[in-house]
């Protein structure tokens, strides 16, 4: 199993039901990160010099952003997965290769997740914000908040209500594929291949200078970039393989004595969750490095209907509820998974940085951890905890499933729907603690 690893998900129609795109992620991080989920309004940015603050940089401000909801690691500025109100998600993978990695502080893979969410209403309006802002000020700078330096590249999968892109770098460097049907995933490796359907300009005549591709065969990207011998690509024991897998699994109706494709589709927003759970995979991570957060979304196609989004907040989604987030006016803060804040006395925003670790757990995660110290050591409670856990996700999953079905939206209900959810789950970890 790789030391770090994440894994983004996508399933298109045919593979999906009732005509829906689903998007699901896991973000594998150091197993003492926290990750919380936020929520930023839409804004207009009247001042034409205004710059806006990343991580690391400051990069200038657009005259106007759309309303995003976040899965962050606590102590940066972007994020590691999220969606806008247009509908558009996107993720974000670390990938390594032969092009060398930057320590320079520039903008984060995950700076650029935030800023595509932001500035895009579809999914490859958000490509072409990410890769401009790429060629302008860069990638790199450490992605850990601590003296241990982790940089990477990194590749997205962006996706809305009609087709997915992936968009693997390597540098400044990067090739895109369009996805408009069936599944496809994303992990700590490139793996386009020969199908680019958009590429940065001096892609293939930069690999030439190098010597890695002798401008005769076929262009293979990840194989030209990276390391890769992409023709086994599929047979290794690898996360990508193993996502991949599993995504074609669930698209695969079993019948007694044969095995038929299921032509209406056969993948549900509760299928992704499944895969993210998976633990024989190592989909679900443990130890040093592990799943920190998860995500799925449902994006209709039938733009009438509201894109749901589930979030965790919390690591292990096998020990964690996912609960939706719609995107309606006047949403209320997401108080129960914001980490505190520390302004300028930040240690991130201080030089040197990263001189000590304040204490970022919100208050779902504090309960959350607390809870599972109890329940291994009490396998009664455990069970318990759980049951309560599932019977919570099974009710807004009914009640999630009624909107999707055309079911009038109570938006008085929606604005305070995830700080609902997030209190009634603290609630079953206290219940438990405390019995």
């Amino acid at each position: 199993m790789e030391p770090c690893s994440c894994d983004t998900f996508v399933a298109l129609p045919p593979a999906t039901v009732d005509n829906r795109i689903i998007f699901g992620k896991n973000s594998d991080r150091l197993c003492d990160e926290v990750q919380e989920v936020v929520y930023f309004p839409a804004a207009v940015h009247e001042n034409p010099r205004e710059h806006l603050q990343c991580t690391y940089i400051e990069i200038d401000q657009v005259p106007e952003t759309y309303a995003v909801v976040l899965s962050r690691p606590a102590w940066l500025w972007g994020a590691e997965m999220g969606a806008n109100e247009h509908g558009v998600c996107i993720g974000n993978e670390a990938v390594w290769g032969r092009e060398e990695v930057c320590d320079e502080e520039a903008l984060l893979g995950m700076d650029l997740v935030r800023l595509g969410l932001e500035r895009a209403d579809t999914a490859e309006k958000a490509l072409n914000v990410i890769v401009d802002l790429l060629e302008k000020y860069g990638q790199g700078g450490n992605c850990s908040e601590g003296r241990m330096v982790f940089s990477y590249h990194n590749s997205f999968l962006i996706a809305d209500r009609k087709e997915a892109w992936i968009l693997e770098t390597a540098g400044k460097y990067w090739a895109a594929e369009k996805v408009q049907e069936g599944v496809r995933n994303i992990s700590n490796q490139l793996s386009i291949t020969t199908k680019i359907d958009r590429e940065h300009p001096d892609l293939r005549n930069y690999a030439k200078q190098k010597g890695w591709w002798d401008g005769k065969t076929e262009f293979d990207f990840a194989a030209t970039y990276s390391y890769l011998d992409t023709a086994k690509m599929m047979l290794s024991p690898g996360r990508y393989c193993e996502g991949y897998k599993l995504l074609n699994k669930h698209k695969v109706l079993a019948r007694p004595s044969r095995i038929i494709l299921n032509k209406n589709g056969n993948i549900t927003f509760e299928t992704m969750m499944e895969i993210l759970r998976d633990k024989p995979s190592g989909i679900n991570m443990e130890g040093e490095f592990l799943t920190t957060a998860s995500m799925v979304s449902i994006l209709p196609q039938d733009s009438n209907l509201p894109c749901i989004h589930f979030f965790t907040g919390t690591p292990d989604p096998e020990r964690s509820v996912f609960k939706p987030f719609i995107f309606v006016p006047n949403v209320s803060q997401l108080l129960d998974t914001s980490s505190p804040t520390f302004d300028l006395e930040d240690p991130v925003k201080k030089k040197p940085r990263f001189q000590f670790k304040p204490d970022r757990r919100h208050p779902l995660y504090q309960e959350h951890q607390q809870a599972l110290e109890v329940i291994d050591k009490k396998e009664e409670k455990a069970k318990t905890m759980l049951d309560n856990m599932r019977k919570l996700e099974k009710e807004l999953f009914k009640e999630m499933e009624s909107i999707l079905q055309n079911k009038p939206l109570d938006v008085d209900k929606i604005v305070n729907l995830f700080p609902q959810c997030a209190k009634d789950e603290i609630r079953i970890y206290k219940s438990n603690i405390s019995s």
